[in-house]
């Protein structure tokens, strides 16, 4: 992130909020191989006793790295022209999102239909399947499209949200500055905090009867709630009177934050019938207002915290903001087939869990590690090509 005249100075804080975010998403992504929500492959074990925890982080760390992303986009639009900024980014997401599919992906989908229909083909005979968009694996009127971007379809979306930050910028031209900050002088004090939770709350009204389905069409209340945060990025990037403000009120935003996810978990808890049907409609615009507030303060605590004690470069920093894409792109499939592989050892859950994370974490970073120095690999993972460095010419030579 490259700093601008009203913000001082780069942006360090949101670069350890990304790394800390993909971190947490590989927990998340370990525990939903044990809490009872549908998953590629599921523990034995699997049941509501981790959900709670699950649910402290579900609601808001996708909006924040959306958010993150709209504000890299942001500073990379300061620095290029439109054109050449969704040439690059394009480049830089689909070639990844590509290759994802047609190699990192598959194995997800591998053991999804061992585990779950009993598939008994090799790994070849379902490539063939995966390769020519079978839609034979189905189970409850469910089908499994293929081939699917599994987890990758953040990387899709982000493709989509970019191409409308480049369309944006290209049509306002010296508005959209403009724009950001009138957004900023409305985001102060108070309305920092209540603003976008009332907006989220629009959007979860208006839209909530669109589930989430990650597939581009149809999923409209993902798109109007991760794109708005993708937006929103962009236009608080070079406000540096807002991130202070997130700094200024994080205790406060902290606290709403754990009260609204303990609310969230209570009202998760309740059993099914305890508010009768015909006082829901009553209910749930006040549950929709303690959900979005989930969505956003958390979000205001990070920020706020993160810009306090994590303003300062490293060279782990350089290190993990190049590594985060490589390793998210190959995480989720080291985690369904690590797991569906130790099924056989049955091991206990609070041994199990901790193992996939360190052997993830550690099988993701040995293979960043070998994609940053092969450059023919860089490409497929997200990496820009490092620059050559320059051979040196004997004189000798040089003047024959």
């Amino acid at each position: 992130m490259t700093s601008t005249s009203n913000t001082g100075s780069r942006l360090y804080f949101l670069d350890w909020v990304r790394i800390a975010a993909f971190l947490v998403l590989i927990c998340y992504h370990v525990g939903m191989y044990y809490v009872s929500w549908d998953w590629h492959v599921k523990s034995p074990d699997a049941g509501r006793a981790l959900e709670p925890l699950m649910m402290l982080s579900s609601p808001w760390r996708l909006g924040l790295l959306f958010m993150i992303s709209g504000v890299a986009s942001s500073f990379m639009l300061a620095k290029i022209d439109a054109p050449r900024f969704l040439r690059q980014r394009s480049v830089r997401l689909l070639v990844p999102l590509l290759f994802g599919m047609l190699v990192i992906v598959p194995p997800q989908s591998y053991f999804e239909v061992i585990e779950k229909l009993a598939y008994e083909g090799s790994y070849l005979d379902f490539m063939k399947l995966y390769l020519g968009a079978y839609y034979g694996f189905c189970k409850d009127g469910n089908c499994l499209l293929l081939p699917t971007w599994n987890h990758l379809w953040f990387v899709a979306y982000l493709w989509i949200y970019t191409l409308a930050l480049g369309a944006l910028v290209l049509a306002l031209g010296a508005r959209f500055e403009a724009l950001a900050q009138r957004a900023a002088s409305l985001l102060t004090g108070w309305k920092l905090v209540v603003l976008p939770i009332a907006v989220l709350t629009a959007i979860r009204m208006a839209l909530v009867q669109f589930p989430a389905n990650h597939a581009v069409v149809g999923d409209w209340y993902n798109h109007a709630l991760y794109g708005s945060l993708f937006v929103l990025g962009a236009l608080l990037a070079r406000q540096r009177g807002v991130w202070e403000g997130m700094d200024a009120i994080r205790w406060p935003a902290l606290g709403m934050a754990l009260a609204c996810w303990a609310g969230l978990v209570i009202l998760d808890a309740l059993p099914d019938g305890l508010i009768p049907e015909a006082q829901l409609a009553y209910w749930r615009p006040a549950f929709r207002i303690l959900f979005a507030a989930l969505q956003w303060t958390p979000i205001l605590a990070v920020c706020g915290f993160a810009h306090r004690h994590l303003q300062f470069d490293s060279a782990k920093r350089r290190y993990l903001t190049q590594a985060v894409f490589p390793v998210y792109i190959v995480h989720q499939t080291l985690i369904v087939s690590m797991a569906h592989g130790l099924k056989v050892a049955k091991l206990a859950p609070a041994v199990e869990g901790p193992l996939l994370v360190v052997l993830t974490l550690t099988f993701s970073f040995g293979i960043f590690e070998l994609v940053r120095r092969v450059r023919v690999l860089q490409p497929l993972f997200g990496l820009a090509p490092e620059p050559r460095a320059p051979q040196r010419v004997d004189i000798e030579a040089r003047y024959a």
